[in-house]
């Protein structure tokens, strides 16, 4: 009998990287084959290193590398790979995966790039070196709660922030844009916070994301107990750092669960994250309810409760703003791969053409006489 079939799944060496029972089921049929389960750790030039039973094995991705590059093999994945015996091994399959941290790439081809998959928490490190930047992290949000998994905003570097009245203004001011979403100030350099942290991350997959400078290899290497991750300093002049991190890497933690590393995001494009919009501006669809158009768009309609929200101070105009900008550019992108909304949006744009122009045309008094 082979361990495949000999272990539970709470009794696999895989538990600790998340293995479970719903796990067990979907691999069955693969374990009919032959093949072993295993966790994907890292991801480098079409061959990958899995964690199995059996230890980390290198595999090859020749025979699940498809056209989509949303289904390419990624960090977090759960695959079916070969037994020991073969040279090289190869990823057979991979498993559906339960959620997946997805963003637009930065090519004029507007393709979509899996950062993680499988994960339970997605923590969005922010560094307090420098000025917060509350649209970027309203754009990390939509990310994460599109992916399924459960946002969490680490603001790291809380040493170099010694007031505490200073320090809970900010921490109120990313509350305020985290709608829904625990805010925790974390130091590394005194440990401050890094309880609650491990407490968090522990039992569960974590990824880790933000900009480079954030201090996200600091952070994994104090919830990994050791100096995993390469480190350098952040530039003075605007607290930027080098990208230290190059590939997704996912680690252990000692106390249980997993952490993913992901190098500093320059970048972070939506894709297809309407309902994460909505998740991140909460508050706006709400007032929206009281809007007396169903359709409106916020921006000059008679009846609008959002902009009355705004004259009373009951929301900030630069939350609106900002939602009408994710909103825009999510738009955007999924018009770019849906035929059907691309030719909504431009029937649309015909139409405030023809207003405009009918409008100019009535202030020059050119307008038709009947």
């Amino acid at each position: 009998m082979n361990l495949t079939s000999s272990l539970s799944a709470s009794s696999r060496p895989l538990a600790p990287f998340g293995w479970d029972e719903e796990w067990e089921a979907v691999f069955s049929s693969y374990g009919a084959q032959g093949l072993l389960p295993g966790r994907v750790v890292r991801v480098d030039r079409g061959q990958c290193d899995v964690v199995t039973d059996d230890g980390t094995v290198r595999a090859d991705t020749a025979f699940v590398t498809p056209h989509d590059p949303l289904r390419v093999v990624c960090t977090g994945d759960w695959v079916a790979v070969d037994p020991a015996g073969g040279t090289p091994r190869y990823v057979r399959a991979c498993l559906p995966r339960r959620t997946a941290f997805v963003r637009s790439t930065s090519s004029k081809r507007s393709e979509g790039q899996i950062l993680a998959a499988n994960v339970d928490h997605a923590v969005i490190a922010v560094s307090l070196a420098v000025e917060l930047d509350l649209a970027r992290i309203e754009r990390f949000l939509a990310l994460a709660w599109e992916s399924g998994a459960q946002p969490l905003v680490v603001l790291t570097k809380a040493d170099l922030v010694p007031d505490p009245v200073t320090l809970g203004h900010l921490v109120q001011d990313v509350e305020t844009s985290a709608p829904g979403v625990p805010v925790l100030t974390v130091s590394a350099q005194d440990g401050s916070g890094l309880d609650v942290l491990t407490a968090v991350a522990a039992g569960v997959t974590s990824v880790l994301i933000g900009q480079s400078g954030a201090g996200k290899s600091t952070l994994a290497n104090a919830l990994l107990g050791e100096d995993v991750m390469d480190v350098r300093a952040t530039r003075d002049v605007d607290g930027k750092g080098r990208h230290t991190t190059t590939t997704r890497n996912l680690l252990a933690l000692p106390g249980g669960g997993v952490l993913i590393d992901t190098p500093g995001l320059r970048g972070v494009g939506l894709w297809d994250a309407g309902s994460g919009v909505g998740q991140v501006f909460s508050e706006i669809e709400e007032f929206a309810e009281g809007c007396r158009f169903h359709d409106c768009a916020h921006e000059s309609e008679p009846g609008c409760a959002v902009l009355e929200a705004v004259e009373t101070g009951a929301l900030a105009e630069r939350r609106l703003e900002s939602y009408r900008k994710l909103l825009r550019e999510n738009r955007r992108i999924v018009a770019k791969t849906d035929a059907r909304l691309r030719a909504e949006i431009r029937k649309d744009w015909k139409r405030k053409g023809a207003m405009g122009r009918a409008a100019m045309e009535a202030k020059r008094g050119g307008g038709r006489q009947f």
